[in-house]
């Protein structure tokens, strides 16, 4: 059985390693992206501080993204590519931290809490497959920092998954 292990929050480097770390060790022996992303999704809230959401969606039939595991209060199912900041992440290709979703053009508000927003594309084989997104309560809670650390995770997550 894996049991998370408490990580200091004073040094984010040193966080995210140890994340990855934990991810690495939590995701071994496991292909199956659903049980992945539901666990990871579960690492994620139980260890990173300040968040209201921590989550996937992934791409169905190329023009839109549906929910899949999460942990927070409930979500919207369907986003179109290209629209909110998860869509937007997929229609650029490109993660997406945003300081304040209030002041992001066509953000699409599934929990009224948040106030700011991180979204990565996960990818493996050179196609996006989907995102991992993160909401917090906090204005400004992601940085550049952050961003590193779950673009990492996200990767580990893609190489350790098989894909359907």
């Amino acid at each position: 059985m894996f049991v998370t292990r408490s990580i200091a929050e004073d040094d984010k480097g040193s966080f995210y390693r140890e994340l990855a770390n934990q991810l690495r060790g939590l995701l071994a022996g496991e292909r199956d992206a659903i049980a992945n992303a539901a666990n990871l999704s579960a690492l994620i809230f139980d260890l990173v501080p300040d968040l209201n959401w921590a989550g996937f969606y992934f791409l169905k039939s190329g023009n839109e993204l549906v929910l899949g595991p999460f942990q927070g209060k409930v979500a919207c199912v369907r986003i179109a590519v290209g629209k909110g900041v998860c869509g937007t992440a997929v229609a650029e290709a490109r993660s997406m931290l945003v300081p304040d979703v209030h002041e992001f053009p066509g953000h699409i508000a599934c929990d009224a809490a948040s106030r700011s927003e991180l979204v990565v594309p996960l990818i493996k084989d050179g196609r996006i497959f989907g995102v991992l997104d993160l909401d917090s309560p906090l204005s400004g809670r992601f940085d550049a920092e952050d961003q590193a650390g779950f673009e990492a995770l996200a990767a580990i997550y893609a190489e350790a998954s098989d894909l359907q």
